[in-house]
Formats: C-alpha cells, structure tokens, sequence
C-alpha cells in the first residue's frame, strides 16, 4: 500500500455502510427470515456503494472494508470480497483496511481450519491492497474455548502473515455470540505476542475506562488502539491534548502514539464533514474548536447507537440518504425497519445540530417525503 496523505493527527477509518437497489424494496426480505448472499448480492448497488467510499476518502478518512457497518455477517464473503476487491482498486488518499474471517468456509470442524480460514481471507486482502484486521471468530464462543485456546488460535494467524495486522474486539451489544470473547488475560497475550506485525487493536466495547486501560499498557510495546467505541470517541481520541509519546511508521505513515486513541468508527460514516473540520482543529492545536465540533457528533452517534446497538446501521443509511448519497434507505435485509419512526426523527434534529447534513433544502424535503408515509 502507497504511504497515506492526510492532514488527520489520528489514524482515522471510517467503516462505511452497503446501498441497496432501489428495487430491493419490494424484496421481501427481513432480519429474521434473511436472502440468500447470491440475492443479496444481486440487490447491491455496487457503483453507489463504491462511491460513497470516494466521498469519505475525500474528506480524509481511510476505508474500513467489509466491516460491520458492511453487514459483513449477513453478505458473506463473496460479496465482501468483491467490496474489499473495488475499494482496493480505488485511489485511495489514506488507504484501506479489512476484515478477515472464515464466512467462505460452509464448515468449521476445528480449530487449524478456523486458523486456516482466517489466513486465506488476510492473504486475499493483503493481494488486494489493503491492512487486515482480523475479525472476532464466533467459533471460539460456540465451543467455549479456554483463554489457552484464544491465545494459540491467534498466535498461529499471526505467524503466517505479514504485518501490519490488527486485532478486533466486537462487543456482545453489537453480536450477541460474542459474549465472552477473548476471556482471562487472553487478549493481552494475543497482543504481546508479536507487537512488530500486531500494531494495534479496534475496541468496540461501548467502554471507555477499559480502552484508556489498554491503550496504556500497549504503548509499552508501541502498539495503539483504534477506538470503535462510537458513544465516548471525541474525547478518547482527543485524549489528553498532549504531543505524541513517540512516533512509530505505517506502510510509511509516520503516526504517533501517546495518551489517545486512533479511531476506527461506523459513525464515520454519517459525521465525515464535521469530523473533518474537528481533526484540521486538533492538528492546530484548537483544542477547544475541536471540542465543540465534535460534542454534537457524539451525541449523534450516541442516538444511533442506542440499544438495540445491533441496527445502527438503519441511522446510517437514513444520513446517507438525506445527505443524497443514495437514492433510498434501505438496508440488507430491511433492518431499517428495526427502528421506530420516533428513532429517525431524531436523528434528523440530531444530525442539524452536528452540521452532519450538507444540504439542508434537500434533506427537508426527503424527511417531508418520508413523514407522509411514516407518520
């Protein structure tokens, strides 16, 4: 991957969402009785997917691929692929990141071919362009795996890749068979095992005193976090407004590490412009410009995230549209309709008060579109 340009004094990824054809409306499709990944496939709108890729690359932001915010666990590998592939193909300003994991495998009889399964993935994002973070494996929780198990299935991953990696940490809020992940001091040996390839990690854990926790001790081993904690991120990446701690280099990238975190955040997606405009404040050293522009952000994402955290993606669409990136709102398998009409409207009064909206005049007339039918 080509050294990335940014101005951002943080790492930041924005994990963005998939469009769906206008005519997927009529699919009747839902989040309990899903489409198959070859139907869903055939209702993405591939060139309004890739496009919105461009827009965020635009204002800054690197691409966190076939995360997700993607619906990675509902599309299945080939189409993730084929995101990983197009977006890898892109121009990219900051680069691209992805995720690794077995959802091409029917099958998982053991432990070497989830290991095996892993590493095929990683290899085609590497081929393809892109950094590799390796997704949280559900097979682990489904066999209550021991702290031993978690420590040695990763090492393995670990050994037959080539850096940089990173490791992700999912939070049940977000995948309920993920509870219990990464038990005992399992993940602080995964992380110690081999800082030089494993550069960091992406918490998406809603808790903000544990990734301050980590981020401490991982600076021990120049290793950093990439926050996915989308209710507390402005002032974790803030952190303490001091200089870096040190600088360590990321296919070229200078990129310092201290007392904050980097980001890797679904609510990207919807907040690109304000946040844009918040990381040029805190690479100046306007501390308290930075502050004002994200507080609202993170009030946003605060909304869009509520409980049942799971359908965030239904807000991020909904921004999307109103921001006319695409042409509906719909998502795979309609989890738009997880969320109630009262859950929209205030995103819509949310997102003006966070200067998330760049059209004003057309995002009226979409939310008056969408009050004559949901109202």
């Amino acid at each position: 991957m080509t050294a990335a340009k940014s101005f951002f004094p943080r790492l930041c990824y924005a994990a963005a969402h998939v469009v769906m054809k206008d005519d997927y409306a009529s699919v009747p499709h839902s989040f309990d009785a899903p489409g198959t990944v070859t139907e869903l496939g055939s209702h993405i709108d591939w060139e309004a997917t890739i496009e919105y890729r461009r827009y965020l690359d635009s204002h800054g932001f690197g691409i966190a691929e076939a995360m997700d915010t993607a619906q990675r666990f509902s599309i299945g590998w080939d189409n993730a692929y084929r995101l990983i592939r197009e977006c890898g193909a892109l121009d990219l300003s900051v680069g691209m990141i992805a995720g690794a994991g077995t959802d091409h495998l029917e099958h998982i009889g053991s432990a070497d071919e989830l290991i095996n399964g892993v590493v095929f993935q990683a290899k085609k994002i590497q081929e393809a362009g892109g950094d590799v973070i390796i997704l949280p494996m559900a097979w682990l929780t489904e066999h209550d795996a021991d702290e031993d198990t978690y420590v040695n299935v990763y090492r393995s991953i670990v050994d037959q890749l080539e850096g940089p990696l990173y490791v992700h940490w999912l939070g049940e809020m977000f995948a309920s068979n993920l509870a219990g992940y990464f038990p005992g001091d399992s993940f602080y040996r995964v992380m110690s095992h081999a800082p030089s390839k494993v550069r960091g990690a992406k918490l998406s854990l809603l808790d903000a005193e544990f990734e301050i926790e980590a981020r401490t001790r991982l600076l021990n081993d120049e290793q950093f976090i990439l926050t996915g904690d989308d209710f507390h991120f402005a002032s974790l990446i803030r952190g303490t407004g001091d200089a870096p701690m040190n600088e360590i280099s990321i296919n070229g990238r200078p990129v310092g590490i201290g007392d904050f975190s980097h980001a890797l955040l679904g609510i990207f997606d919807g907040i690109a412009v304000p946040v844009s405009r918040a990381m040029k404040c805190l690479a100046e050293g306007d501390v308290g410009r930075y502050d004002a522009l994200m507080a609202p952000c993170e009030v946003l994402g605060q909304c869009i995230f509520q409980t049942p955290t799971q359908f965030y993606k239904s807000g991020l669409a909904f921004l999307s549209w109103l921001n006319g990136h695409q042409g509906n709102r719909i998502l795979i398998n309609h989890e738009e309709s997880m969320r109630d009409a009262a859950y929209y409207e205030d995103i819509y009064a949310l997102a003006v008060k966070a200067q998330a909206i760049s059209d004003v005049e057309l995002a009226e007339e979409r939310m008056k579109e969408w009050r004559s039918t949901n109202s």
